[in-house]
């Protein structure tokens, strides 16, 4: 197997991004309004917004992405990063592509000077969290949303 080679997303990637963009919306069966894909993808790639993404690459090809924003909290002067997006192609998995883009996430994070990374995952997801359980611990959280509008 050729090397994996992680980098930040960049503007260029668009057409490679959206279909591993589109496997993710797939799996957790998500659909977005009109626009937003083309919104998501310049606040990723444009630099003036506390969010980013890495992407995985093999062979030329992008096997998968990670999308990370930083904010504020109450709990540290520091900030913290929500890895927000983790998705690499079915054919990718298992190749330790996802545990390289969290990896990415972490040391860009500790470089930014956040004290921590935290996601989330859907309870039916057993494949992620049996990496998700080796790299880092449950929060014992549940999380709960109001939609609005």
């Amino acid at each position: 197997m050729t090397a994996l080679t992680i980098r930040p997303l960049a503007a260029t990637d668009r057409a490679a991004w959206d279909p591993l963009w589109q496997g993710y919306l797939t799996f957790y069966k998500a659909t977005l309004p009109a626009g937003t894909d083309d919104v998501t993808f310049a606040r990723l790639t444009g630099g003036s917004e506390p969010m980013g993404g890495f992407v995985a690459e093999r062979e030329g090809a992008l096997i998968g992405l990670v999308h990370w924003v930083i904010h504020r909290t109450t709990w540290r002067e520091a900030d913290v990063c929500y890895l927000q997006d983790l998705f690499t192609s079915p054919e990718a998995r298992g190749t330790g592509a996802g545990r390289t883009l969290i990896e990415a996430v972490r040391q860009m994070a500790q470089a930014k000077g956040c004290f921590r990374v935290y996601w989330q995952t859907h309870e039916s997801n057993a494949q992620a969290q049996a990496l998700y359980d080796k790299v880092a611990d449950k929060s014992g959280f549940i999380v709960y949303r109001q939609p609005l509008g």
